[in-house]
């Protein structure tokens, strides 16, 4: 592993400080509080990924794309899953075209000089690119690693290797190295545990639910036309939804579709009949409706 590349001022001035960084994301509508907002400062300015960890619906895969918004960045995103392979996140070549190249080649009787021909079935505009290669051509950019946790060790110990240089190694092109490393951040749910070679490669940061003030603050700017009463009580009922026992604890993204799902039907406030058949959208297992509705149904849309 290369050593890691020394910390650079070479931001604009409006993101030249994790406080004006934070202030830039809360204008996209991502509200990160301190120590996000100084984590993904530090990956900018220090070249390094970040490792997003935390239940799924707390913001991170959000923050990637505020991130690109708020630099001007491309994002590419790598959606990690069981059985992901090297090509599939590098390149691959495409048959079709290659094979359309030599049959016209065939049959202009271009055929006089074998090797010359066979090379030029390796051209680049016959390379399909993928997330990881694309990111490190469309320099800067942002690369999204999504749930790196749902992916085997063979490949993680690929990433491992990728991230360490920002190089890729075409046989038949050569070496791609992107001349800005992107931006990385990797997301996590944890399913299971990442191996500590690639979280020493990174920095680190746990996000966690949202308090009740700043999941207030996220639905009111996220959905202006949500009512304030309507906002703090789904925030209140989502809060509390978190501390029973169900098999998926809502994030803001399910208190945002609730929220919406509540004003989309005219409630201007946590109406418990209207509540009670909206439940889909923030609880998503039988199992965790059934629970709530029989058994906490005044605790969870009563005040307090």
């Amino acid at each position: 592993m290369t050593d890691p590349t020394p910390p650079v001022q070479d931001l604009p001035s409006d993101l030249s400080s994790p406080e004006k960084l934070a202030a830039a994301l809360e204008a996209t509508g991502y509200l990160p509080d301190e120590g996000l907002a100084t984590a993904a400062y530090l990956a900018l300015v220090m070249h390094r990924p970040l490792f997003l960890e935390g239940e799924a619906g707390v913001g991170k895969t959000a923050l990637a794309h505020a991130l690109a918004e708020v630099t001007g960045r491309p994002i590419y995103r790598l959606q990690c899953y069981e059985g992901l392979e090297a090509s599939q996140a590098l390149y691959d070549w495409d048959f079709g075209r290659q094979l359309l190249h030599l049959r016209a080649a065939e049959a202009a009787h271009v055929n006089d000089n074998p090797d010359a021909l066979e090379a030029s079935l390796y051209d680049r505009r016959f390379l399909l690119a993928r997330p990881l290669l694309q990111a490190l051509e469309d320099s800067p950019s942002v690369l999204l690693v999504d749930e790196v946790d749902r992916a085997d060790d063979e490949f993680e110990a690929f990433l491992l290797e990728v991230l360490s240089d920002f190089t890729i190694s075409i046989p038949e092109l050569g070496t791609v190295r992107a001349v800005t490393p992107p931006l990385v951040i990797l997301t996590s749910n944890r399913t299971r545990e990442v191996h500590d070679a690639l979280k020493r490669r990174c920095l680190y940061h746990w996000l966690q639910h949202p308090d009740f003030d700043r999941e207030v603050a996220i639905l009111r700017r996220r959905l202006p036309e949500v009512t304030e009463q309507l906002a703090r009580e789904v925030a209140r009922a989502t809060a509390k939804l978190r501390t029973l026992d169900l098999l998926k604890p809502p994030g803001i993204a399910e208190a945002m579709d609730w929220a919406t799902a509540l004003h989309t039907l005219g409630a201007r406030d946590l109406d418990p009949d209207v509540a009670a058949r909206t439940l889909g959208a923030v609880l998503k297992y039988r199992e965790d409706t059934e629970r709530v509705q029989m058994q906490v149904r005044g605790a969870l849309f009563g005040g307090g």
